[in-house]
């Protein structure tokens, strides 16, 4: 995903810090932010991400701030039963909500969830448990049947999108899918695996999630959010 420089927000490293922890991150923040969106990486992966990355800057060239922070310490990271503790990640993503509420760069601005793989779970268990804290969920490539018991509790419009060649994946999306009552929309990204390696699959992926943000973190905007399940032919 390239872009001009021009457009290129410059990112902030910032710490994260609560109890003995603190979690390390980087918040980009463009002129006239609309929202705020927390990155909830997947397993094995980080602030570092490079999908996750091209995903938050073309959301900063949208209007959106950014923070993409590890969940886990380095230390925890090392343990990989810490990767699929999905409370334990849930209650990071609370932490790290906490945090952008008292920011004052950010602590004026609606806040989303953008979670991949085992984040996805950890950012829908998060919104569940503190429903008046976000304003929109995206999920990308995610397993959202790992916050199974959680889905119905969800009120977050939430937007979950697949690859079309991620067959298991789309299995388990289409039935915590039929588990959410909140506003939802599940896209196939036609042509994409898991990863979304594949030319413009991660494009597709960065421009949904920019615009399902955009209708709510902006009340004044026709949101329109349906249940509906749909296929991107590109």
């Amino acid at each position: 995903m390239s872009e001009s420089n021009v457009n290129r927000i410059d990112e902030q490293p910032v710490s994260v810090m609560s109890d003995d922890v603190t979690l390390d991150g980087f918040l980009g923040i463009p002129p006239g932010a609309v929202g705020v969106v927390l990155f909830a990486h997947g397993s094995g992966s980080g602030r570092f991400s490079s999908r996750n990355r091209s995903v938050a800057h073309r959301l900063q060239t949208g209007g959106i701030a950014t923070l993409l922070i590890d969940l886990l310490t380095e230390g925890e990271a090392e343990n990989r039963r810490n990767v699929f503790d999905i409370d334990l990640l849930a209650d990071r993503v609370l932490m790290a909500s906490a945090w952008l509420g008292k920011e004052p760069h950010t602590q004026h601005l609606p806040i989303g969830y953008f979670g991949a793989s085992t984040g996805a779970g950890a950012a829908l268990q998060a919104s569940a448990r503190r429903p008046s804290t976000v304003k929109a969920v995206v999920s990308r490539g995610g397993r959202p049947d790992l916050a199974e018991r959680y889905l119905p509790e969800v009120t977050a419009p939430t937007l979950l999108l697949v690859g079309g060649y991620d067959g298991p994946v789309i299995e388990m999306n289409q039935a915590a899918f039929a588990l959410l009552r909140c506003p939802k929309e599940l896209t196939i990204i036609s042509g994409a695996t898991h990863l979304f390696e594949e030319p413009g699959t991660l494009e597709q992926v960065a421009d949904h999630a920019l615009k399902w943000f955009l209708r709510c973190f902006t009340p004044h905007t026709a949101h329109g959010h349906t249940s509906r399940n749909k296929e991107n032919h590109s």
